[in-house]
């Protein structure tokens, strides 16, 4: 029989049900991230589909919350599954979504330690990570660093995120094109369809927010609301320069 945490689990996704603050594992209020506003007492954090994504500016805390989740689910801060550790790790991880993990609770229906937490800073890390761990097994390495970057996510998210699991993605849309972005959307079609995998990804491209039958959250000052696609800051700015780049451009530049 498998180990517990890689045995296959006949349950659909969501697998990680809630998240939630625990004030009494906090030892310093005002250091980051918990000096953040969007990190009350009362903090907690809900899925409720496969599929969920959160929106928001840069420096809201998408990436400190999915750094916290990922750690609470047992991967490494700076990106990788369960057990991977990046060659480069003392400069490739970010220390504020460990601390942020372990003062976060959790509620599994089941526990699930498969999966991956994907993040494009540290993706040539783990890259070369796999690489090496291969070559040191003797066997022929992946070798996602020979194709393009975006064809290297691409191939790696193929490869990687649809087994059963959890799968956080911190803004995957950094090295894909519109058109691989289409190829990321069906993935997760991919993902969703087999029932069996749980995403959580934080992103800023108007494309990947419209996924259908996602929970879609916006992290804004104070904590997360529900939204569409068409109440975000990314969709009404896109919209107004598809409608006239030249002069939305033009007009920018003047302000």
């Amino acid at each position: 029989m498998s180990r517990r945490g890689h045995r296959t689990i006949n349950l659909p996704a969501p697998y990680l049900k809630r998240v939630w603050l625990d004030p009494s594992k906090i030892h310093d209020r005002e250091a980051y991230p918990f000096c953040l506003p969007i990190f009350p007492d009362e903090f907690e954090l809900n899925f409720d589909a496969p599929i969920t994504i959160i929106v928001g500016e840069n420096g809201t805390g998408k990436s400190t919350i999915l750094e916290g989740i990922a750690s609470l689910a047992g991967y490494d801060d700076a990106g990788g599954g369960k057990g991977y550790r990046p060659v480069d790790h003392s400069e490739a991880r970010e220390k504020m979504g460990g601390q942020l993990g372990k003062a976060l609770r959790a509620s599994w229906l089941p526990k699930i330690s498969n999966g991956w937490f994907f993040r494009a800073e540290s993706f040539f890390s783990v890259a070369r990570y796999l690489d090496k761990a291969a070559r040191d097994a003797g066997q022929v390495g992946p070798d996602f660093l020979s194709h393009s970057h975006g064809e290297g996510f691409l191939r790696f998210f193929e490869e990687r995120c649809q087994r059963q699991g959890i799968f956080i993605f911190d803004e995957p849309e950094s090295a894909l094109s519109p058109a691989r972005q289409i190829e990321f959307l069906k993935l997760l079609r991919r993902m969703e369809d087999s029932r069996i995998c749980q995403v959580i990804m934080a992103t800023h491209s108007p494309m990947l927010m419209a996924y259908p039958n996602a929970g879609l959250l916006r992290l804004g000052k104070y904590g997360l609301e529900p939204v569409t696609v068409e109440e975000t800051d990314h969709y009404r700015l896109m919209r107004e320069f598809c409608a006239d780049p030249r002069g939305f451009v033009e007009a920018t530049l003047e302000e």
